[in-house]
């Protein structure tokens, strides 16, 4: 796991931070607007879009981990729910439209520099639209779990490990 970038200067003024116990913990501290000044996490969503006991997955254009596969998904805008972004990012990867059908999983852990601290994975089917690889995927297509190609993220393997779970749990 990476380390998140240190918070060095105020989002409100600018000023440098120093640390300072609060809350129970060093924190980082803005003397300027003598404030806490809290880390605020990232948070993306992608949908595990099935088919027939497969699954959709994407083959990532650019780095981190270029040419490698994970399920449709990205950073959730200010403006809008992660089932929102989820549906958004699978059309805006896929050209498919999506309905949200659950909640598969919710990931934790920060793995590279520009990735998430949180990452929500929904459950979804499709809706309309034409399978096409766009944006920052370069291809898309159904796997099943016994031909998944290689996996770009640790979150990736572990929504699809629950997944298969889940498919095999007769309850």
């Amino acid at each position: 796991m990476a380390s998140p970038v240190d918070l060095n200067y105020c989002p409100r003024c600018g000023h440098g931070l120093d640390e300072r116990e609060a809350f129970g913990r060093p924190r980082r501290f803005c003397a300027s607007c003598d404030r806490v000044v809290f880390r605020e996490h990232k948070v993306a969503a992608g949908v595990i879009v099935e088919r027939d006991g497969e699954v959709l997955l994407v083959r990532r254009r650019m780095e981190p981990h270029q040419g490698e596969w994970t399920f449709p998904g990205g950073f959730v805008d200010f403006d809008e729910s992660p089932a929102e972004a989820a549906v958004r990012e699978c059309r805006e990867e896929t050209g498919m439209d999506v309905q949200i059908t659950g909640l598969l999983d919710v990931i934790g852990g920060y793995e590279h520099e520009a990735g998430a601290d949180i990452v929500i994975v929904y459950r979804g089917r499709r809706v309309g639209g034409q399978l096409r690889a766009a944006d920052d995927a370069d291809r898309a297509a159904f796997f099943s779990p016994d031909e998944f190609p290689r996996l770009a993220f640790c979150a990736t393997r572990r929504a699809l490990e629950r997944w298969c779970q889940s498919c095999s749990d007769p309850t």
